[in-house]
């Protein structure tokens, strides 16, 4: 059977990936690729200690491989250090990429782009599946995940910390994407059906922060009508126990 490794995020739609990925016969999911910021040791727009992630992939099961990114990364630079890590999984006899992406088009073509190239094929499980099945089937499923990052453009910090369940997809506005596709909110999962036991932490402080976007794949953070970015974020910190 074909190598996979999976992009993992930490978050939600990576697990429901990975779940569905698992069902599947083409190939198996062997590892789990995620970009960190290397400055503030976490994963980078999620934001989640690299302590929680590291007990994720252990929980899970899986080797996890990182990309380190600075904190001004470039998109230049970004695509030169997810080179690198292709590369390195290509060496390993990885043939086949996972992703959580669900609509975004420009997402997706910028992926089977850069792994075409390197004869890697990019796999998308929950591709223009309906975003709230996905979401009402994550929870459904017994998944549990708790929002780390809320966009400011989209929703408020009461939504920053809160655990996905039916009650928060009721209140998310009705411009927010019920798994926050365009950037809304972020989550970590600490719980579900690829677990082998659940992740377990404690939730600190919140902190609003600002930022210049660096425009690289892995922010999910994208460009308006109007050609602007958005850059005001609500982070909630989580403590490895």
């Amino acid at each position: 059977m074909n190598k996979a490794y999976l992009n993992w995020s930490s978050g939600k739609d990576s697990a429901l990936a990975l779940y569905y990925a698992g069902r599947q016969n083409e190939f198996r999911v062997e590892k789990l690729l995620t970009t960190i910021n290397k400055d503030l040791e976490r994963v980078t727009m999620h934001g989640v200690r690299n302590e929680l992630l590291f007990k994720q992939a252990e929980n899970l099961g899986l080797p996890l491989q990182v990309a380190e990114l600075s904190a001004e990364t470039s998109m230049e630079d970004y695509n030169l250090k997810m080179k690198e890590a292709t590369n390195a999984l290509i060496a390993e006899g990885y043939t086949h990429s996972v992703f959580g992406d669900i609509f975004l088009e420009d997402l997706k073509k910028y992926r089977e782009e850069q792994l075409d190239a390197v004869g890697i094929k990019a796999v998308f499980p929950l591709w223009k599946k309906d975003t709230k099945k996905l979401i009402t089937d994550f929870i459904d499923l017994g998944f549990k995940a708790i929002v780390v990052c809320t966009n400011s453009k989209y929703l408020d910090d009461s939504f920053c910390g809160r655990i996905i369940d039916h009650n928060f997809v009721k209140d998310l506005p009705e411009n927010v994407d019920p798994c926050g596709e365009n950037g809304e909110f972020h989550t970590f999962v600490f719980d579900g059906p690829v677990f082998k036991a659940p992740v377990k932490f404690e939730v600190g402080e919140k902190v609003n922060r600002s930022y210049q976007s660096s425009k690289n794949a892995d922010d999910n953070c994208f460009q308006d009508d109007a050609g602007s970015w958005d850059t005001e974020f609500c982070f909630c910190d989580l403590l490895p126990e």
